[in-house]
């Protein structure tokens, strides 16, 4: 699958991610961010520092902004434009 849709939201991107390509499948942020992270139970912004590193401690978690763009090798982007720039 490509990068994501201009004008996709959050939600749709973070599930694209996860590899969830039903509207009618779609999680909440929080569930389509541990199915893309791998990871269960953790929060929007813990599963995707996650992500990012699986070895970042909470006290160093980065912001959704700073931890999209991380994701996405990208800088200075919103967090939905960070995600729509990942290609998978």
């Amino acid at each position: 699958m490509g990068t994501g849709i201009a004008g996709s939201t959050l939600t749709g991107e973070l599930n694209r991610l996860a590899g969830i390509t039903s509207v009618t499948s779609y999680k909440a942020p929080q569930g389509a961010a541990n199915t893309y992270a791998g990871t269960t139970g953790l929060g929007l912004i813990a599963a995707l520092n996650y992500k990012a590193s699986s070895s970042r401690q909470p006290k160093d978690y980065k912001g959704l902004n700073a931890v999209c763009n991380e994701l996405a090798s990208t800088t200075g982007k919103s967090a939905v434009d960070a995600l729509r720039s990942i290609n998978l």
